[in-house]
Formats: structure tokens, sequence, C-alpha cells
């Protein structure tokens, strides 16, 4: 039994004076974290926004769940307002030594304050301080202003064993037992967040495309809402997408049927959006605005990275051609979708059933942005550049590969919708440009060597005449 099985039902806010022994470690070792998004400047300063004791006082370990804001500097444009600085979710161990297993774990030595000589360590890695979040969302605890909820109809077991996954990038996941996963957000934002949103949507809906959640975290803070975790269950056995793609190319193996049931799974989650959610009709001036926002990525994408300079006109034309169909009397529909599909976000199970995870959509983007209704055809054009990534990473590749992917695809989508993504080229070739675009400044700033990929796409879009 945890030490969270005694613990109240609320708890004292962590000491004040907590943050300001932490500042100096933090300002190291959070920029070295995978999911810290303000890489390449440095931290200036914290503010605490919210901060909870989750073990009780005099406990042998200290286990504190803090809310920051990260202070850097920037350089905006001129009129422009100050970035506030994005608010982190961090979850603290303290303890008197650290013992070998949990070294990879360690922030620091606290110098100062009511903790000082003691270590500071990231508390994800520490079995006691997982279980004491399994068992507060087992018990649908109320701690300080942390309130952690559940579907009451699916049961938690409290003997499950945790361990973190290591993988990911933008958040960070713990699997108990091979029974649940809880993903808790780091970079956090008020509002309601679609990573828990849709997927209980799907869950009233029915849909088995999707791991219906089983309990979530939320933080009630000045009249906002903060999500700050989901636990689902975890799909045993599963493959991931990405990795499934590498293996079969590594062995020359064809994934064209993976792909056609992967358009299926899209296509299935798609409709149930629709039908649960409301959707709207895009005419023109809501499309010139679609139009307008990828122009200024292109331009903006074709200033910071030189080599796409040339292409820039035949690039402009696919967002153009949009345009004129618009200009025509065109229509389009606008729904909820994923907003971040590719290979990495979907899970092929043991028995071949695909399913699609994490619809944070891309955390970058401001939160109403991503809650918007968007053309289908975005998730669609996400999921053909995942091909042509994985055609162009493997060791040998598959000539036609991609091409095959992709075409097997839109013909699983169309089974299940009726309609065909590839009957509406200018659609589905502006919104691949305008991925290939943010994937050519993305690789250029972060991962130069992988900069050929979305280069290869670019020149064939700007010579495209709409054919996927």
């Amino acid at each position: 039994m945890s030490e969270a099985a005694t613990h109240p039902v609320t708890a004292p806010v962590a000491r004040p004076d907590l943050l300001a022994s932490l500042d100096p470690l933090l300002r190291e070792w959070l920029p070295r974290q995978r999911w810290f998004a303000g890489k390449g400047r440095p931290v200036t300063g914290f503010t605490l926004v919210a901060a909870t004791e989750l073990l009780p006082p005099g406990s042998t370990t200290g286990l504190f769940h803090l809310l920051v804001r990260a202070h850097q500097p920037l350089t905006p444009a001129p009129g422009a307002l100050a970035h506030p600085g994005d608010c982190y979710q961090l979850l603290i161990g303290v303890r008197e030594a650290l013992p070998p297993r949990l070294a990879p774990a360690l922030i620091g030595h606290l110098d100062e304050g009511p903790l000082a000589g003691r270590t500071a360590y990231e508390a994800l890695y520490d079995p006691r301080s997982a279980d004491v979040l399994l068992e507060a969302l087992r018990t649908q605890a109320r701690i300080g202003d942390l309130r952690f909820e559940r579907d009451r109809r699916q049961d938690i077991r409290e003997d499950l064993v945790p361990r973190v996954v290591t993988a990911e990038q933008s958040n960070s996941s713990i699997v108990y037992g091979d029974t649940f996963i809880l993903k808790l957000l780091r970079r956090i934002v008020p509002g309601v967040n679609p990573d828990l949103e849709l997927p209980l949507v799907l869950a009233r809906e029915g849909c088995p495309r999707v791991p219906a959640p089983t309990a979530w975290v939320l933080a009630d803070l000045a009249d906002e809402t903060y999500v700050l975790g989901v636990m689902q269950p975890f799909v045993q056995g599963a493959a991931d997408g990405w990795e499934l793609a590498l293996r079969e190319l590594a062995k020359g193996e064809d994934f064209s049927a993976e792909a056609r049931a992967l358009g299926r799974a899209t296509a299935e989650v798609h409709t149930a959006l629709a039908r649960a959610l409301p959707t709207v009709t895009v005419g023109p001036p809501q499309l010139q605005l679609i139009v307008d926002g990828m122009t200024e990525r292109l331009e903006a994408a074709a200033q910071a990275v030189p080599a796409l300079r040339p292409y820039a006109p035949g690039l402009r034309s696919a967002f153009q051609a949009l345009s004129d169909l618009s200009g025509e009397g065109h229509t389009w529909t606008a729904q909820r979708i994923h907003g971040d599909l590719h290979l990495g976000q979907c899970l092929r199970s043991a028995s071949g059933e695909w399913s699609l995870i994490d619809f944070e959509g891309e955390p970058s983007k401001p939160l109403a942005e991503r809650r918007m209704p968007q053309p289908a055809v975005r998730d669609i054009a996400g999921m053909l550049r995942s091909f042509d990534y994985a055609a162009h990473s493997a060791e040998s590749r598959a000539a036609g590969w991609a091409d095959a992917c992709r075409a097997a695809y839109c013909s699983g989508y169309a089974e299940v919708t009726g309609r065909d993504p590839r009957t509406e080229p200018v659609l589905l070739r502006a919104y691949e440009t305008d991925k290939a675009i943010y994937e050519v400044l993305y690789e250029a700033r972060h991962r130069p060597d992988w900069l050929p990929v979305p280069m290869a796409a670019v020149h064939r879009l700007a010579a495209d005449d709409g054919s996927p």
C-alpha cells in the first residue's frame, strides 16, 4: 500500500519558498528536458502558478506538484505583445540521498531554504511517487488545487507496477502494469484540452479506434481549469505505426494492407467526430483566411531557409489554386480532427486493429486554434507526409513504397466515408504543401541532416498539378 492510501483528500500548499530554493537547479535542468519548448533561449526566472504537497508533512520522501512559468527573453516584432512565458507541470521528489536506481532522475542538491541539504529529483522515475498518482486517481482525490477524476465503470487496481516511458518528447507517460498509461502534459494552458475532450466524445460515440479515458487530472486555478493528465487503457502488444513501418521497410515487406486499414481507422474517427460535434461550412471568406495563413507560413519559411526560395512560386501556386476554386463557388466542410496525425500517433494491436492516440494537436499552436473545426484533409495530408518520411528514413529504400502506401491509405479512407481524398486534388495538394513547408522549417532548425526529406516533397509539390 502506498503512502497515498493514508493521504487526506486535501493537502497543504507546498512551502512558498520552495521555488526559490529550486530556482538555480531548474534553470539548468529544465532546458535539458526533451519536452521543454523554449530551447535555445536561457531561462531568466520562474513564477509559481500553483504548488501542492502530495505527501503528508513528515513523510520520509517529499513529493511536490508544481506549475511554474518559465521566463525567457524574446525579440518580438515591433508592436507585438510580450510572451508571458510557458507554464510547465513538474513533479519534484525530495530525499536525503538518491538511491542508485534514481541517479538518472537527479535534478540537484538544495543548498538553501527549508529543504537545504536534501536532493531534488524528477519524481516520475520513482515508483513510490507513481503510486501516489495512481491512488489519487483510483480514489478520486482532491489534493490542494488538484482534482483527480475517473470513469467509475472502469476498475483501477492499486497493485499495478509503474514504469516510465522513455521515448516521448512533448509529454511524459507512466505505464501501470501493462494495464493503463498515464500521460502527463508538460506545457500547460488553461481550457478544454482536446487530448481529453475528443477521446471522451469518441468513447460516448462507441468508436473503438481510440482508447477511452479511464481517469484524468485537473487543476482549478483562478476560475480556470487546466487539464494536467489523462490515463487510458494500455494497448498491450501494440506496435507504434512509425516503428512498424520502418521494420517492414527494412525487411522489404509491403505495407499497403496496413496503410489501407489505417485509412479505414482514420475515417471511422473522422466520421464519429463529425457525428458527435458541430461541423461548419468553409465558404470563400473562411477559405481565404486559410489560404492567407498558408501563404504567410511559406513566406516566413522561405526567409528562414534559403533552399526553399527557388520553389516558392510553385508552392504558392498550390495555395492560389485553392483560392481560385473558392472564387468559383466551391465550399468544403470543416469538423473536429486529430490535428497532428502521423504514423507515430497510431498503434496497431496484436490482433491487427489500429488505434489513434494523442489528440492534443500541435502543442506549439494556441489551444483555441487546436479546437477549431478544420477540413478533415488536413489529417490525411499529415499521414501522407508520414509515409513519405518513413520511406526516406529507411536504410534500404523501396522504390514506390510511399506511393503505394499513400494510395492504399486513401482507398481505405474512401471505403468508410465514400469520399476518396484524391478526388479533391487541389485541396489535398494545398494541405500537403503547407505540411511540407512546416517540415522544412522544423528540420532546418532542429535536424539539418533530415532536410532532404521534406525538400524532396517540396520539389514534387512545387511542380505538381494536384495529383497526390
